[in-house]
């Protein structure tokens, strides 16, 4: 898959645009080269920050091949980015009149898309972040457009205006109330896609990250971006790649169920939080979150320095990196998956629900405990996201149409969103109280026991 996709895309990139590029060897897709306006982009101190962010955050505890960061993972985005325009282009001759501004705002949006992350993947942003900042609202996408206008400031990299926001508007893309009303909408569909979820950002980590933690992964992307047109601005795909396209969603969907959510991964996520909670007014790590002078600063490193900073006021949270050293970490009780009649209306599952199903004359406290409410879904909640995708039949068909699961097989699943919840015991010693407290709370709530996993 690599070779060859790397043979074709090439053919795009001139032997003069070779000469003036940067020559990059990637692990995933081979040769990547980066022109020279991104090259300016890319040695900044700010891009090289995402180096030491790791693109699984903490998996790499779990799944030790896992060391993958988001540097490596914004060169794949970007280098798909142009092999897609470049198809289309290729695809459509001078009908959508794609021009090199185009060309150039698709590869910056790919290359850039990341740049805003924070620390430990998304649980930086969702789940430390909303215990800390009292209701305020913050996301990397939006950190990541005031880093870009900082580097370009900062750096005096000189770039049209009306371009650079056009790659401001490609990366906030998948939410439809900041995309652009202008011309060439199916621009915006490439990198970050809120139309219908299928974009390069996927394309590449889905493939990254499974090749990392030493799991097949049996979509192939490479067919797709062949295949790929534009029908009344919009990309659309052959009908016969439907169920490829589905395995990209469920292959999305297996990483997620068992690599992103790994009950050992997720234990050390919750105690990686606690530890950030504890250290948070000691080291001002949320103070530095809204100007970009400052965020750039902050990276995966924070784990180190709470571990080797000897202030006082950093104990608690330096026992907690400790522990995840020394592998003490949160013990798993046990998870259930949410009855499927219940997903609707369903409210997350608080440490206080856990104790106050505990036996009478109980001690276990909220303290005691921790949960994870994990939903896993196809891109679109409990929605079908291939009901968003438009489909053509062949080269010399002009109409566009949707197809529902059951005209291609009454295989497909009729549900498309799972809810997990796994309840850890802080302490060795109270595994199973918080146990048998989880068991009575689903009675309680379910009339039932819906874990399937024996008690540790």
């Amino acid at each position: 898959m690599v070779g060859s996709l790397n043979d074709e895309s090439s053919s795009f990139y001139t032997w003069h645009d070779r000469r003036l590029s940067k020559h990059v060897l990637d692990n995933v897709h081979g040769n990547i080269y980066l022109d020279p306006l991104s090259m300016k982009f890319v040695d900044t101190e700010q891009f090289q920050r995402l180096r030491d962010l790791k693109q699984l955050g903490l998996v790499h505890l779990v799944y030790p091949g896992a060391v993958h960061s988001r540097f490596e993972h914004s060169l794949g985005v970007y280098w798909l980015a142009g092999v897609a325009i470049n198809t289309i282009k290729a695809c459509h001759g001078a009908e959508l009149e794609i021009d090199h501004s185009d060309i150039q705002a698709v590869k910056l949006a790919g290359l850039l898309h990341d740049i805003g992350h924070g620390p430990f993947s998304h649980l930086f942003e969702h789940k430390f972040l909303p215990q800390v900042l009292n209701g305020s609202q913050w996301s990397h996408e939006d950190m990541s457009i005031k880093m870009i206008d900082y580097i370009v400031d900062e750096h005096n990299i000189e770039i049209d205006s009306e371009n650079l926001k056009r790659v401001k508007e490609m990366i906030l893309a998948s939410d439809a109330s900041h995309k652009s009303t202008k011309e060439k909408q199916f621009l915006y569909d490439i990198v970050a896609n809120g139309r219908n979820g299928i974009d390069v950002d996927k394309f590449d980590y889905i493939t990254r990250d499974s090749r990392a933690c030493g799991l097949g992964c049996n979509f192939q992307f490479k067919g797709l971006m062949e295949t790929m047109r534009v029908m009344g601005d919009e990309i659309c795909y052959q009908s016969k790649d439907y169920l490829t396209i589905h395995k990209l969603f469920t292959a999305r969907a297996d990483l997620h169920r068992i690599v992103y959510n790994h009950a050992k991964v997720k234990a050390i996520d919750l105690m990686v939080v606690d530890a950030l909670l504890e250290a948070n007014t000691c080291l001002r790590i949320s103070s530095s979150i809204q100007q970009p002078e400052d965020y750039w600063k902050l990276d995966d490193s924070i784990m180190k320095t709470i571990l080797t900073d000897p202030q006082q006021e950093l104990k608690e949270a330096r026992d907690l990196i400790l522990r995840i050293r020394r592998r003490d970490i949160y013990q798993f009780c046990n998870e259930m998956s949410i009855p499927k009649h219940k997903l609707e209306h369903f409210k997350d599952i608080t440490p206080q629900d856990i104790v106050c199903s505990q036996k009478a004359g109980g001690t276990l406290n909220a303290e005691d405990v921790a949960v994870c409410n994990d939903k896993i879904d196809l891109t679109h909640g409990r929605n079908n996201p291939l009901e968003r995708i438009k489909f053509f039949k062949d080269y010399d068909c002009h109409e566009k149409f949707l197809i529902r699961d059951e005209s291609i097989s009454q295989m497909l699943p009729a549900v498309n969103q799972d809810m997990i919840v796994k309840v850890y015991s802080k302490k060795p010693e109270l595994v199973k109280v918080v146990s048998d407290a989880f068991q009575n709370f689903q009675r309680k709530m379910f009339g039932m026991n819906a874990q399937v996993h024996a008690t540790p």
